[in-house]
């Protein structure tokens, strides 16, 4: 494996902590396209890069803030996580049986389904 480019990888961190505190989102709307994109990784190795990423507590201190502000729920947060945990880890298991290029179709059509979703939501 070719060294890291660490200015870009940097830059993405930052965009995706950036649109993460104003947002709540970066995970897989910014980082994992921006790995494929702008860095060359496999959708298999950019999605298994972030969640890497995302199990240390990276966005402890901005859901703090949240917190601050009466706007996180606790009891839902640990429900998620719990859920998120196991599912996670038994999906992943299946992940590598799918082909790159099927996959990151999947993550492309989730994206602009939740998109679409979210734009015309009342």
């Amino acid at each position: 494996m070719e060294s890291p480019n660490i200015p870009v990888i940097a830059l993405i961190g930052i965009a995706a902590g950036i649109l993460s505190g104003l947002l709540g989102l970066g995970g897989a709307i910014i980082i994992i396209p921006a790995l494929v994109i702008l860095l060359g990784y496999s959708q298999p190795m950019a999605q298994g890069t972030t969640l890497l990423m995302l199990t240390m507590p990276v966005g402890a201190l901005a859901a703090f803030q949240y917190y601050k502000a009466g706007d996180a729920d606790i009891k839902t947060a640990l429900i998620l996580g719990g859920a998120f945990f196991i599912s996670a880890f038994i999906s992943a298991k299946f992940v590598t049986q799918i082909p790159q290029d099927i996959l990151r179709k999947i993550f492309s059509v989730m994206l602009v389904a939740i998109a679409l979703k979210m734009w015309f939501q009342k």
